[in-house]
């Protein structure tokens, strides 16, 4: 069944999506060109071997029961799957319960990504921090590391008074990529994406979605599943830098059950 869910998921249509078109500032890094001065880490570890391979990788939050029941915040975890519904990483927040209550969407945690040997393969590290439009700065930011230890990139929340717009960074903070999300994040039924675009925001490249899962679920529960959709020969340290702005996305958005509607 998750197979089959993951498919239908993988045929939602992606407009303006071009698989390993050229980036016409040569601002894209992928595994066959980096372009210019960027510097971006060697290749990731045998543990992230699946990376290279993907250009769709589902992110599906577990329900936590004793939160529902007795309606407290826990830490949240999130299976990583590909394209078939195959589980290749499992993630699961590292915080404490003052942060989880008293902070609430804006706690500090660490996100700790593991192989099916239970080996850590990503380590994303989120410090507290603003996110409003009317705090134009210490806004949100993310920390990558893979292998844990190494930092190969950030993701930063950049002013706007309108959208959500965040860019992607190598591990010397230099711009590489941006996501814009859409004025409202509701949802209302539908799907929410967050566009991934080069720097001059020309062109397209690939997209996170917050896929709708249902009126029940997203009332209900605090389940979320995401897609993030991408150029097969992107740089497995910028595919390893979107999973960490979906958690983001997750935790700012949707971390709430009303959130999702």
């Amino acid at each position: 069944m998750a197979s089959k869910d993951a498919q239908n998921q993988r045929s939602r249509g992606l407009p303006g999506f071009l698989p390993g078109a050229p980036d016409p500032d040569q601002s894209l890094p992928a595994s066959s060109n980096n372009p210019g001065n960027q510097v971006w880490p060697a290749r990731l570890p045998p543990p992230t071997s699946f990376l290279p391979t993907l250009d769709l990788i589902i992110i599906h939050q577990q329900v936590e029961l004793l939160g529902m029941i007795l309606g407290t915040e826990t830490s949240n975890k999130y299976e990583i799957k590909n394209s078939l519904g195959q589980r290749i990483y499992f993630a699961v927040e590292e915080s404490i319960c003052f942060n989880r209550t008293f902070c609430s969407t804006l706690r500090s945690c660490t996100l700790r990504i593991t192989d099916n040997s239970g080996q850590e393969v990503i380590t994303v590290n989120r410090p507290l921090r603003c996110n409003s439009c009317w705090c134009p700065c210490y806004l949100q930011e993310l920390e990558i590391q893979a292998p844990p230890g190494t930092i190969v990139g950030y993701v930063a929340q950049k002013w706007h008074p309108f959208l959500p717009k965040f860019t992607i960074q190598n591990a010397n903070k230099e711009d590489i990529l941006k996501i814009v999300g859409p004025c409202a994040t509701c949802g209302c039924f539908g799907d929410v994406d967050f566009e991934v675009k080069t720097i001059n925001e020309k062109l397209t490249i690939g997209k996170i979605s917050k896929y709708w899962s249902g009126f029940v679920n997203n009332v209900f529960t605090n389940a979320d599943n995401f897609g993030i959709h991408v150029p097969v020969d992107l740089d497995v340290t910028v595919k390893a830098a979107l999973i960490g702005a979906c958690f983001l996305f997750d935790f700012m958005f949707f971390e709430h059950s009303l959130a999702g509607l």
